[in-house]
């Protein structure tokens, strides 16, 4: 497995879901972890799966529709989510992406490779361990000084989610919420976001491909309280919160 194999698949993504203007918002059920099944999710979960399956690899599939699956008796782990921001996308909302994560092993730390494609404008992220962050090709740097210019966040329960960051808030020039934690990390590897948080705890898939790039790109990566994550297992359960800077 490796970035090209990746990138490739992002291409099918961008072919068949990017001229689409809007989205079906019935959705065909529920995933296996334990969200909406919406249309796009399935189509970018059957490219992603046909990719891989070509690819002629060993795998161990961790998607959040299908759940975990063996292709030529498993392998690597692969964590995929095919739409971070299914909601932003059925309801016309530009911004979500595909993340894809490869890992040697069964925790956060074990990651190797991570891909990101943005499926409205066409931006491409990826990073390999110990190669560094890119973006379309050029090397990025998460930010280089601690002025917090923009701070993303999620809040799966606001009523919880958001006193227990507004310290972090407050202290910041500007704040958004945009729902789709993958890019939000991808922008943050870039340079584009300050910090990103999210106070609730969040699965494997959601983060993983973001985790590497923030790591790769010269960030920090921790939870809300500050403490590592890579010993964290990967999986469908929600296991830790977040807490990303440059």
């Amino acid at each position: 497995m490796n970035i090209e194999t990746l990138r490739t698949i992002g291409a099918k993504l961008l072919q068949e879901i990017l001229p689409q203007k809007k989205f079906l918002r019935t959705p065909l059920g529920t995933g296996a972890s334990g969200d909406k099944t919406y249309p796009v999710d399935k189509l970018a979960e059957d490219i992603i799966l046909a990719g891989l399956d070509e690819s002629g690899e060993s795998l161990t599939i961790i998607s959040e529709e299908a759940g975990v699956k063996d292709i030529k008796g498993g392998g690597r782990r692969v964590l995929i989510d095919p739409i971070d921001g299914s909601r932003n996308a059925v309801a016309g909302i530009p911004f979500f992406c595909t993340s894809i994560a490869v890992a040697g092993g069964d925790t956060i730390g074990d990651m190797e490779l991570a891909y990101v494609v943005n499926l409205v404008n066409g931006d491409e992220f990826w990073a390999e361990k110990g190669r560094g962050a890119f973006l379309n090709g050029e090397k990025i740097h998460a930010q280089q000084n601690e002025v917090l210019y923009l701070t993303a966040y999620e809040a799966q329960a606001p009523h919880r989610d958001i006193p227990r960051i507004m310290p972090l808030l407050s202290e910041s020039r500007k704040t958004r919420c945009l729902g789709a934690t993958a890019l939000d990390l991808s922008y943050l590897a870039a340079g584009a976001i300050s910090v990103f948080a999210n106070p609730s705890p969040s699965r494997s898939f959601d983060f993983a491909g973001g985790w590497l790039l923030v790591k790769e790109a010269g960030g920090v990566f921790t939870d809300i309280n500050g403490d590592p994550i890579d010993s964290a297992g990967i999986g469908l359960k929600r296991a830790v919160s977040l807490l990303a800077s440059g």
